[in-house]
């Protein structure tokens, strides 16, 4: 596999995902949102992914909005297929929460992430790649907010379901990626993630002075 830290194609889909993301912010804080694709590609690049991972994990946040607003296949082949390949759009579909399900019913909350779990057993290996380095991100950055505040309670609430819910989620995210035999070098390090998660209680918070 060659390794590429940067190329043209990356430089287009962060580009774009800047574009897409403008002005939205990552939720409860001031970052902006793009530091998360960002991220995802810093840890995939991490973990020696090629150029096509790369791209497809800086985009995932781009397929899953354009979903959650509703565009049809056709929609989503024009914005994002044409620009980027079907190949990366087949594959972010596949590791992207529905809104609808396969009959246009709508999905509750707790149904699209049955719904995600289950669609796993049909992803790539570069949909679970992209999987794991989403969710990576996603927990670190958790992990590290609670860690660093004095109320606990306001990084929780930012969450539907709260604490227990959202770790749990975490939790089934990496036992389904183990269950399909994904075992990416990522894995080790997302299961550490999960364990301190899930090791925290809010009496560990940190005092203020």
């Amino acid at each position: 596999m060659t390794t590429i830290g940067y190329s043209d194609r990356i430089n287009h889909a962060l580009a774009f995902a800047a574009k897409h993301h403008d002005q939205r912010v990552r939720k409860g804080t001031r970052p902006p949102y793009l530091t998360h694709p960002a991220n995802v590609a810093i840890i995939l690049t991490r973990y020696g992914r090629d150029d096509q991972t790369v791209v497809t994990g800086i985009l995932h946040d781009v397929i899953e909005d354009c979903v959650r607003e509703g565009y049809t296949r056709d929609m989503l082949e024009q914005r994002i297929g044409d620009k980027f390949g079907m190949d990366t759009l087949d594959t972010l579909l596949g590791v992207t929460l529905r809104r609808l399900d396969d009959d246009g019913v709508e999905l509750s909350h707790d149904d699209r992430r049955e719904d995600y779990l289950e669609r796993l057993d049909d992803a790539t290996e570069v949909g679970w790649w992209v999987c794991a380095a989403d969710k990576l991100h996603n927990a670190g950055s958790l992990l590290a907010d609670v860690r660093r505040t004095i109320d606990p309670n306001s990084v929780w609430s930012r969450f539907t379901g709260g604490k227990d819910a959202t770790i749990r989620w975490y939790r089934r995210v990496y036992d389904r990626l183990k269950s399909l035999g994904f075992a990416g070098e990522i894995m080790e390090e997302f299961g550490r993630v999960v364990i301190d998660l899930e090791a925290w209680t809010d009496d560990t918070a940190p005092v203020s002075p």
